[in-house]
């Protein structure tokens, strides 16, 4: 399959959309880890009506994946076959104030923005997602938070366009929340989403986000070539203290460090691959466990294929 190939498959229903479709094009360039290979074909929706117009055109056998913003993302280094949408800021990117205390964004806001938009509004409650480095279609999908508080928390609803471009409203309680999980159909592309607030003064509400800023600087490799946390924090632990119990602070593969200021970070040191990368976090889930007894669950979402010739085994209990 290539880009041309999904492009000719549209047939007639290709001059009614009026997003942006590029076949061929590298992830890397988007991807927070600034690793992977490319897209079949980059979609990115004019808005939800444009969604759902090239969903319904594309054949069911056509592979679709869609990304957020590029963190907590590994793109293998074969790319990633057929589709791959990403939402844009123009058409999923505003935040709204209504009534009742609540906020209704696009799912192509970042974290950051929702949270500043909330205090913009008077509305307590939110400001954890300034501690979360990504998109809300991304924190929809795996109940993200942090500093005390999670998606499942504050989510009223959200709207999502399903494979074949039928629209659909789900609540709460549709997602089947667990830690860092949701129960989501797999198909659902995440387009809008509505947060229940409480009343705030703006200025405490800001002081809140300037000391989870803070915090975040100085434990946190914020600046650096990273997806974020990269392993889920087990029932009772902390995934940073394994790995730094198991000695891997600092190690490296390639290009691929273990972050030195936050071992639960994993590092583009400048010129990894992503087989570095998830070759690196696979050694230390092996160490771990052979050291704490306790396995460790990526967090970070890989996704495509390997080049010919390349295989990276999935560390398991097995074979440890």
């Amino acid at each position: 399959m290539s880009g041309a190939d999904i492009l000719d498959a549209l047939g007639a229903a290709r001059a009614d959309i009026r997003g942006v479709l590029e076949p061929d094009r590298m992830l890397a360039d988007i991807a927070w880890f600034r690793v992977g290979g490319p897209a079949d074909l980059l979609f990115q929706p004019a808005d939800e009506e444009d969604l759902a117009t090239f969903l319904a055109a594309l054949p069911q056998d056509f592979p679709v994946m869609p990304i957020g913003l590029g963190s907590n993302l590994l793109v293998r280094d074969g790319g990633v076959p057929g589709v791959v949408v990403r939402l844009s800021a123009r058409g999923f990117g505003k935040t709204v104030a209504e009534e009742g205390h609540r906020l209704r964004t696009g799912t192509a806001v970042p974290d950051v923005r929702l949270a500043k938009a909330a205090a913009d509004a008077g509305l307590a409650g939110l400001a954890f997602y300034r501690g979360i480095p990504g998109g809300i279609g991304g924190a929809l999908r795996m109940n993200a938070g942090a500093y005390g508080g999670e998606t499942k928390d504050r989510l009223i609803e959200a709207r999502a366009v399903d494979r074949k471009g039928q629209v659909h409203i789900l609540r709460n309680e549709d997602f089947g929340y667990a830690y860092r999980h949701s129960e989501a159909p797999a198909d659902l592309i995440f387009t809008e989403a509505v947060f229940q607030g409480e009343p705030g003064d703006p200025a405490e509400i800001r002081e809140a986000m300037a000391k989870i800023t803070e915090s975040r600087e100085a434990t946190q490799p914020v600046k650096s070539r990273t997806g974020g946390s990269t392993f889920k924090n087990p029932p009772g632990g902390k995934a940073w203290q394994l790995v730094d119990q198991a000695g891997c602070r600092g190690l490296t593969i390639g290009g691929a460090q273990v972050s030195e200021l936050h071992c639960n970070f994993l590092l583009n040191t400048g010129n990894a691959t992503a087989s570095d990368l998830e070759r690196l976090g696979e050694t230390v889930r092996a160490r771990v466990l052979a050291t704490s007894r306790v396995r460790l669950d990526w967090e970070i979402k890989r996704i495509g294929t390997w080049p010919a010739g390349v295989v990276i085994p999935e560390f398991t209990e097995a074979a440890a």
